[in-house]
């Protein structure tokens, strides 16, 4: 939760990168495909309702609307999670690339069904293209990133057990 609020108040209050590229980043989908790839449900959902209501409150979106995109995502990927290959960096690469489009392509229809107008235009595509990519490029850094701090702080399992191999079982009586 830590890490969605610190990437929702970077992408508000820094916008080098929206003036360079045309487009803002939004990190919170690679932030939703790590955690449905690694963490158990309980935390999906609340990275959605909390990441999902941050992000509307420092956007121009009604407050809301993210949730249940990001949602949507996040159970997608942690039902299908025992047949995606989290430890590939195609695969994070891909999943990266879809979780970060169709993000702000689901928040659009939302918003075009509620009855809202929305500025669409062909420099949309030029937006989600970016956030596609940027996302892409960000989903195996966060794997890096995280997975760094789980072996730094994280314990380590002990494969050790008490029962020696060379130990001679004595059967029968004594």
């Amino acid at each position: 939760m830590l890490a969605a609020l610190l990437i929702i108040f970077w992408e508000a209050a820094f916008n080098g990168v929206r003036h360079f590229l045309g487009a803002q980043l939004d990190l919170l989908p690679p932030l939703m495909v790590y955690a449905a790839l690694t963490a158990r449900f309980p935390t999906v959902a609340a990275l959605s309702l909390f990441g999902g209501l941050w992000f509307d409150s420092l956007s121009s979106n009604p407050l809301g609307i993210t949730v249940l995109p990001l949602l949507l995502i996040g159970v997608i990927i942690f039902a299908s999670r025992e047949f995606i290959v989290r430890d590939q960096l195609f695969a994070q690469l891909v999943i990266g690339l879809a979780a970060s489009g169709a993000l702000p392509v689901m928040v659009l229809l939302i918003l075009l069904t509620t009855g809202r107008e929305p500025l669409v235009g062909w420099g949309t595509l030029w937006q989600i293209s970016i956030m596609s990519i940027g996302g892409a490029i960000a989903t195996p850094v966060f794997f890096e990133f995280f997975g760094f701090l789980h072996r730094a702080f994280g314990y380590k399992k002990s494969n050790e057990t008490s029962f020696r191999p060379d130990r001679q079982i004595a059967r029968g009586r004594s």
